[in-house]
């Protein structure tokens, strides 16, 4: 303890900031333990770059997540005697040929991806997390439904069956921002939506069967939250199926690394976490056939001398 699974670096990521080792560094000095670097994966269609990546070149995309992988690589090698760093990747699911790309991106790396955080940012193939007026025009997507309620059930149906076709393919190690979806309407109350609700239950279901680690996300505090997500709803509901938390920062650049973790302990507590969970390298396969396995921190995590900084 601490540790964190999911970060971004502006070398490798446009919408983010600083060099990788920036991020390590930064990691080292906040005193982490074990720190994940995972980059998006590379994108495959003009269509679905972002304005900052306007100009670039899809095969540089794709050379510039391999110079991540180098670049992580050589850092979990100069800093082993202060830090963990496991290497992985982030997901992307905006249309079906991504889960091909990604499959076949897997089997040529093998073993230099030690872990995915399995994550959704996408519905009917438009950004959910980009800006309001983007994730209005996700939402307005749903036009076989006239009703607003009818529409918004529809919506949050359609990312939950993403992220269950995510997590059936490739057995993340750790799901990423399990309610990503509500991202601007944070108050939105699953209970609400009743075949939303049922779809997340299975999704739950499923991960918790092959050992996932549900992500602990602080960077929903910057995101004007008041908590982190998963919002209480979900974390109650992980806990009542059986599974298991893991801490992520998400950051996207030095700056914020460790940014909110502050605020977790007093998040955890009051929605019943007794427990945390991060991973490890094992000899062991896990279910996904990557050496990773999820380890539990033994005593009272909440007095770790982490949260006394």
């Amino acid at each position: 303890m601490p540790h964190s699974h999911h970060s971004h670096s502006g070398q490798f990521c446009k919408h983010a900031k600083g060099s990788l080792e920036d991020v390590v560094v930064e990691a080292i000095c906040r005193k982490f333990e074990v720190y994940g670097l995972t980059e998006h994966v590379p994108r495959y269609r003009p269509e679905d770059l972002y304005p900052e990546e306007a100009g670039m070149a899809l095969d540089e995309l794709a050379s510039q997540f391999d110079r991540f992988l180098d670049e992580a690589h050589r850092l979990k090698s100069k800093y082993a005697s202060q830090i963990t760093l496991l290497v992985g990747l982030e997901t992307e699911y905006i249309t079906n040929p991504d889960l091909d790309y990604l499959e076949a991106l897997l089997t040529r790396l093998s073993s230099r991806v030690e872990y995915i955080v399995g994550s959704v940012h996408h519905v009917n193939a438009i950004p959910i997390d980009f800006d309001l007026p983007t994730f209005h025009k996700a939402l307005g997507s749903m036009s076989a439904e006239k009703e607003p309620k009818a529409k918004q059930e529809a919506f949050l149906s359609a990312y939950f069956d993403a992220q269950y076709e995510l997590l059936q393919r490739f057995r993340p190690e750790v799901v990423g921002h399990f309610d990503l979806c509500r991202l601007y309407d944070p108050g939105l109350a699953f209970a609400d939506y009743p075949e939303a609700w049922a779809k997340a239950e299975r999704n739950i279901t499923f991960a918790v069967g092959y050992g996932a680690l549900f992500e602990v996300n602080a960077a929903a505090f910057r995101k004007g939250w008041d908590s982190a997500y998963p919002g209480r709803d979900i974390v109650e509901l992980i806990l009542k199926l059986g599974g298991r938390f893991a801490l992520s920062d998400d950051s996207h650049g030095p700056h914020a690394v460790g940014l909110n973790f502050h605020r977790l302990p007093e998040y955890l507590k009051s929605v019943g976490v007794t427990e945390l969970w991060y991973l490890q390298r094992s000899d062991v396969a896990n279910a996904a056939g990557r050496n990773v396995q999820a380890a539990k921190l033994e005593g009272a995590w909440e007095v770790h001398r982490f949260w006394q900084q």
